[in-house]
């Protein structure tokens, strides 16, 4: 199909991993006419001879380009799936074809980490907010767009290919971007929310992952449903605490981008940062993990960055720093859940709490 000679809008998906493949086949399948950004020619060809990217058969108005300014000019709407290790990478590459009428919404889970060259990470200078971006503050910093979203929710790729009913949050600091995003992506099987937290909205997506590696060890041990449901439990009120100190609040952690995705991806062995968990509780070291693994799982590096930014903000974070500390070799995962067990958290959800009314 000749995408440029057509009527339908055009719709611009960048990344080519299940997620946005999933995500390029619901807007597909809505009627727009897409365009999906893939980075290297080896799976440009792959993709053009199969019609088949990461294991999901593309439909037919799908159309694969290595080009990014031909993804600019031929989209004012663009969804980024790229992993945040080579977010800003792509958005500076892609920068000076985009313009402040463009919307943006992306669906990536994770921190970008940018600490300038000049400056040195010690701990009497630690990692702070201002090292530290979600990837809507990186299109900004990078871009000329305005019209910024985000994508969060319970939404396992494999489980959108199948056709299986999901939802999922767009958030925003505009309504319109919201909008667009639900009139796009909406159908009777994929419910889209809005939210105007998106620094919230982003938090919750990206510190999910760290849980659900713990919960993957947990499901590695065979410890058990309860003791998964406790860790779960325990990990939400770690979350909310941390969120808060990087700028987000409790009630984003409360709803679907929140609980809604923790319990997908601590319960799901289609979740890739539950299976890194599962995998180091079988035996297997972090590096063969990742080395075999086809696309990447944020919680990892998330966990890195977390452990440090709660240090510097004086956070409570036993799961995170424990996850840390068996992802560096310093603790095993036996002695690790041990410790959690026997550790004081707090009873209480003190976040949710507020002075009664007075009827007076």
């Amino acid at each position: 199909m000749d995408l440029k000679n057509s009527s339908k809008e055009i719709i611009g998906v960048v990344g080519a991993g299940s997620f946005g493949t999933a995500i390029a086949n619901i807007l597909a399948e809505n009627s727009a006419n897409v365009i999906l950004y893939v980075r290297s020619d080896e799976k440009e060809q792959s993709i053009n001879k199969t019609r088949v990217s990461s294991g999901q058969k593309l439909a037919d108005n799908i159309r694969i380009t290595r080009d990014l300014q031909e993804v600019a000019e031929s989209c004012e709407v663009i969804f980024p799936m790229v992993p945040s290790a080579n977010f800003r990478e792509m958005i500076v590459s892609l920068s000076p074809h985009l313009r402040p009428y463009h919307v943006l919404i992306h669906g990536t889970k994770g921190f970008d980490l940018h600490i300038p060259k000049k400056e040195k990470i010690t701990r009497a200078n630690p990692i702070t907010r201002e090292h530290v971006k979600t990837i809507s503050e990186v299109i900004k910093e990078e871009s000329s767009v305005l019209r910024v979203g985000c994508l969060a929710g319970p939404n396992l790729a494999r489980e959108l290919d199948q056709r299986k009913p999901a939802a999922t949050v767009i958030a925003s600091h505009f309504d319109e971007v919201i909008s667009i995003g639900q009139r796009l992506l909406k159908n009777d099987r994929f419910m889209i929310y809005g939210s105007s937290d998106l620094i919230g909205i982003e938090l919750c997506g990206i510190l999910k992952n760290i849980i659900a590696v713990g919960a993957g060890t947990i499901s590695g041990m065979d410890l058990g449903e309860n003791a998964k449901a406790l860790f779960i439990s325990r990990g939400l009120v770690e979350m909310v605490y941390i969120g808060k100190a990087l700028g987000g609040n409790a009630q984003a952690f409360l709803g679907l981008a929140g609980v809604g995705d923790l319990i997908a991806t601590c319960t799901s062995n289609l979740s890739r940062n539950f299976t890194v968990g599962f995998r180091l509780a079988k035996g297997e070291t972090l590096d063969e993990i990742i080395e075999s693994m086809d696309e990447v799982a944020e919680g990892v590096k998330t966990i890195n960055i977390v452990t440090q930014l709660a240090e510097s903000y004086g956070v409570r974070s036993p799961i995170t720093e424990t996850l840390y500390k068996i992802i560096h070799g310093e603790m095993t995962i036996n002695d690790a859940h041990a410790y959690l067990m026997s550790f004081p958290f707090r009873a209480e959800i003190d976040f949710l709490e507020q002075k009664p009314e007075s009827f007076s």
